[in-house]
């Protein structure tokens, strides 16, 4: 950010950059330089000489949090933006958290729980209170106490509120009250909180202690919030209660980007910001510097249907661009070759790499038909929001020594190593320390600490004598990471419990992985110890967890992934941005996701208009929207209706297959009514006229005509249309081989391509 940074701001820009007292809504437009304006205005308000350490800055990944403060430090230098309060919620009120836990009866290195911790310990309390694991399954029940702490309900409220007792009855789940109660006991027992503890906490910390409340109250005299739109309930009433002394509270977003509301976010938030703050001013960044005018124009035309949003007229002055083009597939099979030859093609002519695109789709479970394309046409990719680093096997167990070490009251840890690498500490042993220690209402690692003077009766002199080595162990590993700094306590900890070597000596690709990944991980705490060491922070193993536990999938950015087409829903997507994007299973009931008793009115509507906005704006030059009439769904072959959000999009906007494909989308429906009929079959008139054919082509010959006669084999030639008695019709690729053993490579688009051995293939040439 060079030192003349407002003269880079466009007029609206500008404003929303000096402007800075008072509450600030500034809503952005997809693509509008959001970034840019929140950077500056903080950098602005250090240059007016406003105190750093008074700016509270949030995010909602600490990949933001990062490049803004690289951007502030350009301009105000790198000792001034190291004292900005910026980073994520999480991390923000987990520091806050941390500096206040004695009010709480928190140790101030309490562990954050993963989402695997929950269910692991939800999955041990299930078991415990003897509840049928099938009928209480622990991603629902996590799913339940989250929204319950998002919405600020602890336990007692939580079972003491009579529609949701009867919301759990109904969904034959009654004793979720008594889960989460015991839940929240054994976080607490084990120096523990989840991630939705870091907020429900904090708003428990500022209602019941004002004195704590007017403390950061005093502190901080700005408020920016990134992302309004996508703040809950328990968000909200945070940053309300800290910008209630000063009122100059500054948020960013865009209400039509509004895509989360499975995760607890309330568009009320952004849209009732005016009431909140009636002396607020406003603010519109509405040129969108991402997209070509076609692919903003196209978008315009679709979030303009809906009627909760704030008014605003995004335009683009780049490029007019090519029309959208629309894919018609008969299968999902072939949807999934169209786009990746689309891909090759583009390739090809435009010299695009891989990393220029980008496939976004509404469910992960679609993944799996381009994937096997691409795999077909060895075009390498990646899965984003896959398995993190973070989150595999050999790294979650040498974090849970480290966690142990640090917080020993950590059950789940615990419970994860005690017996990795194996020590003679089986399941039954455990799970009579565990009774132990729910009895005394206690952690595990105090019971076994009391070993030598308490014995768990039911334990043998052999099992004690174990138990209390892994005991000692532990307390070396907690002395080194006192005395040393993160590198050193770590390096120790992963030789001396001999993980390290047993990875090392897998000499299995899978091991080697392993043994390289623990590297990595090692190499990622000695940055994090120079780092600490070079700027004079708290360098520490505890330290280090703290940060760890609040990386998100965003925060990791691996060379060896950088030029791979990107496969990711459209909720991943949001704040990113590729030169070429398919949106593709544009189907009803798909996209938008709809139940059938839900009209076009509803919120849930509006918020997939929204998502199906979110996506067409991460283009910058091209986008493709595509469609299958069949689909295979939970192993039953549907028959599906084109999104009603294609005939939504201005049609001057769009390349579609067929002339008159736009008015065919609009006669389907019927004239008294806004939304498609669901779940009938798709008429023939919905079908572009390439389609219909495929349709016609690719029914099994065997169905069709009972006197088939396949052609001899050597007549069968690279190029030809040939008919397959259960394939249908299809093209050959290529020829490999000599006769009798030559294959051939067919494209049927019905199945995909498919690889024959010639002599028992049985085709007939067509053309």
């Amino acid at each position: 950010m060079p030192a003349n940074y407002l003269s880079e701001l466009n007029p609206s820009q500008y404003e929303a950059v000096v402007r800075t007292e008072g509450p600030s809504l500034i809503i952005a437009g997809a693509g509008s330089g959001k970034t840019r304006v929140l950077t500056y205005r903080i950098a602005h308000l250090l240059k007016l000489g406003v105190r750093p350490s008074t700016i509270l800055a949030l995010t909602f990944t600490n990949k933001a949090a990062r490049e803004m403060k690289e951007r502030i430090s350009a301009v105000v230098g790198e000792n001034t933006a190291r004292f900005l309060w910026m980073g994520t919620f999480h991390s923000i009120f987990s520091r806050i958290l941390r500096t206040e836990h004695e009010i709480l009866g928190y140790p101030s290195n309490f562990t954050i729980y993963d989402s695997d911790d929950s269910r692991s310990l939800i999955r041990s309390i299930i078991k415990d209170l003897g509840l049928d694991d099938k009928t209480y399954k622990p991603n629902v029940v996590a799913g339940r106490i989250s929204m319950a702490k998002n919405n600020l309900l602890t336990p007692v409220v939580y079972a003491n509120t009579p529609e949701i007792r009867l919301a759990d009855k109904n969904m034959r789940m009654s004793a979720i009250a008594e889960i989460y109660k015991e839940y929240a006991k054994r976080l607490f027992l084990s120096g523990a909180m989840d991630f939705d503890d870091l907020l429900l906490k904090t708003n428990i910390l500022f209602r019941d202690y004002p004195e704590v409340l007017n403390k950061y109250l005093d502190r901080f005299d700005y408020i920016l919030v990134d992302e309004y739109q996508d703040t809950n309930y328990a968000q909200y009433l945070i940053i309300k209660k800290l910008a209630s002394k000063n009122h100059n509270i500054c948020v960013v977003g865009d209400d039509a980007q509004s895509i989360y509301s499975f995760r607890g976010a309330r568009i009320e938030n952004i849209l009732n910001f005016k009431s909140d703050y009636p002396d607020h001013k406003i603010f519109k960044l509405e040129q969108n510097y991402r997209s070509s005018q076609t692919i903003v124009n196209a978008a315009n035309s679709i979030i303009a249907k809906n009627k909760r949003q704030i008014p605003k007229n995004v335009f683009s002055e780049k490029e007019e661009g090519k029309p959208i083009k629309v894919l018609s597939a008969l299968t999902d099979n072939e949807e999934g070759f169209l786009v990746v030859q689309e891909i090759a093609e583009t390739q090809l002519r435009d010299h695009y790499k891989n990393a220029d695109y980008a496939i976004l789709y509404r469910t992960n479970a679609q993944s799996r038909i381009f994937e096997e394309a691409l795999r077909k046409r060895n075009i390498p990719y990646k899965i984003y929001g896959g398995l993190s680093f973070y989150q595999r096997k050999e790294i979650k167990d040498l974090l849970a020594y480290f966690r142990l070490t640090t917080n020993p009251a950590d059950n789940e840890a615990l419970k994860r190593i005690i017996n990795f690498p194996a020590r003679g500490i089986g399941d039954t042993t455990l799970e009579k320390l565990e009774t132990a220690a729910i009895s005394a209402e206690t952690s595990v690692w105090s019971i076994i600490s009391q070993l030598e003077v308490k014995n768990v009766p039911t334990l043998n002199k052999g099992t004690i004598t174990k138990l209390l080595s892994f005991y000692n162990l532990i307390l070396r590993f907690q002395k080194a990471a006192q005395e040393n700094d993160a590198f050193s306590a770590a390096k120790m900890i992963a030789n001396e419990t001999g993980l390290l070597k047993e990875f090392y000596n897998d000499k299995s690709p899978e091991g080697v992985s392993r043994y390289e990944n623990t590297q990595e991980l090692l190499n990622a705490i000695q940055e994090f110890s120079l780092n600490a060491l070079e700027t004079g922070e708290p360098g520490k193993l505890e330290n280090y967890l703290a940060d760890v536990a609040l990386l998100t999938d965003q925060d990791s950015d691996k060379e060896e992934d950088r030029d791979k087409v990107t496969l990711m829903t459209i909720h991943s997507a949001k704040g990113l941005e590729f030169k070429n994007v398919f949106v593709v299973g544009l189907e009803e009931n798909l996209f938008p996701s709809l139940r059938q008793d839900q009209k076009q009115t509803d919120d849930s509507l509006e918020e997939e208009r929204r998502l199906f906005y979110v996506a067409l704006t991460r283009a910058k030059e091209n986008a493709w929207l595509s469609y299958a009439s069949q689909r295979y769904r939970y192993g039953n072959l549907d028959f599906c209706n084109p999104s009603r959000f294609l005939s939504e999009i201005d049609e001057k906007y769009i390349l579609v297959p067929g002339s008159s494909f736009k008015s065919k989308l609009q006669k389907d429906r019927d004239p008294d009514e806004t939304s498609f009929h669901f779940n009938r079959p798709v008429k023939k008139s919905l079908i572009p006229n390439q389609t219909n054919q495929f349709l016609r082509k690719s029914v099994p010959e065997n169905q069709q005509n009972s006197s088939f006669e396949a052609d001899a084999p050597e007549k069968i030639l690279q190029g030809m249309t040939v008919l397959h008695q259960r394939f249908g019709e299809g093209k050959v690729i290529s020829i490999e081989g000599k006769m009798p053993d030559a294959k051939a490579t067919v494209f049927f688009p019905a199945h995909g391509q498919k690889q024959l051995l010639l002599k028992f293939a049985k085709l007939k040439i067509i053309a």
